[in-house]
């Protein structure tokens, strides 16, 4: 029997900070769902302040938590043109894809999300198992269930239609029901999930070690997708394991890492970075998300969206915006800090040192 494995656990922070943020939201946000089955599992409107805290400070602010990866580093996009070319790339597609047409720029924004969402939940998983000395075909099984456990329910979304709830507007993920395509997902889902299983049994029984935070990610995953896109068909359901399963731990990696590389110097010393990683700079960190945010769809509400004027009347002033040409323009901007997160995101996790 081998042992070549190290007993200890590959935290990215600690137990207890991995644990709260990153592992347990989507345990959480599935325990909230199912012990309020009246509020959450059918498809009621989303009460007005849910939406704030749910969309805006978490969905949202884990949008602008890439800053800190990248343009809130002093002189980042001095020295980096990638920086400026993602934006500016990522909007003129933007205009040209709306002005051809609204919806498309719609469902292709949502498919980038969709991608992004995917790749998380992969990306965590190879740093929790960064200290593994597996077999080839153990990581391959590992990598086959992490993207079965976000590829199926959104294969079932497509395939089995009415759905309640949609990813940014109705309409924007395809949909085309085919009974006989969904039995043979299933079929593959279910033995995907037991070939792991073995997997993971034949792996405890070699190394006599069990990996806590990796099974943790793949069973949070599993759970959160399945739960919130096949099980349950409601809008409150959906947005709650989606945002809460992604957002929270999306924001408390760029901490962790972020952090970590500032107390080492390898980071140039911003202002902003002073004030965030400093003391209680965890406040900072999260009221500046909140705020940019709150500015953000402030705006959308008030020029474009007018849905949400009881949490943003200050915005109320503004002036809608409801000419096609104007939103051509306007759309693309305002979805701007949403693309190139996707688009940089791809990127900036580029991680070879495993500690």
């Amino acid at each position: 029997m081998e042992n070549t494995q190290t007993h200890k656990q590959p935290w990215l922070h600690s137990a207890i900070t991995d644990g709260v943020f990153i592992l347990s939201p989507p345990f959480i946000a599935l325990l909230l769902v199912v012990c309020l089955p009246a509020q959450f599992q059918t498809n009621a409107a989303m009460p007005a302040y849910y939406w704030l805290f749910l969309v805006v400070f978490i969905d949202v602010a884990h949008v602008y938590s890439t800053l800190y990866r990248t343009y809130f580093i002093a002189g980042a996009y001095k020295h980096d043109a990638f920086l400026v070319t993602v934006p500016l790339a990522c909007y003129i597609a933007g205009v040209l894809l709306y002005s051809y047409n609204g919806m498309l720029f719609w469902r292709i924004l949502a498919y980038l999300a969709v991608f992004h969402f995917i790749r998380q939940q992969y990306g965590f998983m190879r740093l929790y198992s960064r200290y593994e000395d597996s077999p080839k075909w153990y990581r391959r099984i590992d990598n086959i269930a992490i993207y079965t456990a976000t590829i199926y329910p959104l294969f079932y979304w497509h395939f089995a239609g009415g759905r309640n709830f949609s990813w940014f507007v109705e309409g924007d993920i395809l949909t085309h029901p085919s009974p006989l395509l969904l039995v043979t997902g299933m079929v593959a889902y279910l033995a995907i999930i037991v070939i792991y299983v073995i997997k993971e049994c034949m792996f405890v029984y070699r190394t006599q070690t069990f990996n806590l935070p990796r099974n943790l990610l793949i069973t949070g995953t599993f759970l959160s997708w399945y739960f919130g896109i096949v099980y349950f068909n409601g809008d409150l359901a959906f947005t709650t394991l989606n945002v809460v399963s992604h957002g929270i731990p999306y924001m408390a990696l760029i901490w962790v890492f972020e952090q970590k590389r500032y107390q080492q110097g390898k980071v140039k010393k911003s202002t902003i970075l002073k004030l965030s990683f400093g003391h209680y700079g965890v406040i900072v960190f999260i009221v500046l998300l909140a705020a940019l945010a709150y500015l953000e769809e402030g705006v959308w509400d008030g020029m474009v969206w007018r849905e949400h004027g009881s949490v943003f009347s200050m915005f109320s002033a503004l002036p809608r915006i409801t000419g096609e040409q104007a939103l051509t323009f306007l759309v693309p901007l305002l979805a701007l800090p949403q693309s190139t997160h996707y688009v940089l995101d791809g990127f900036i996790w580029k991680i070879k040192n495993k500690d």
